[in-house]
């Protein structure tokens, strides 16, 4: 499955919409992403399952590019 991770790169300041950025990640659940990100220092928001019809959108857009 793919997920598409909301996140601020800054963990220590309060989450602003302008600042928050976006990656896609396939995993198996959000548990999953949950799990490979615990490493990295940024600030989750949101972790959302794509599919159907919306993760084809995705697919389309120029900045879609899965992360490891």
């Amino acid at each position: 499955m793919i997920y598409k991770v909301y996140y601020q790169e800054n963990i220590e300041e309060v989450p602003v919409r302008e600042n928050t950025k976006t990656f896609y990640m396939e995993a198996a659940s959000e548990r999953d992403v949950r799990q490979k990100l615990k490493d990295r220092q940024i600030n989750i928001e949101y972790i959302q399952l794509l599919e159907g019809k919306y993760l084809e959108y995705e697919k389309q857009q120029e900045n879609f590019k899965l992360v490891e």
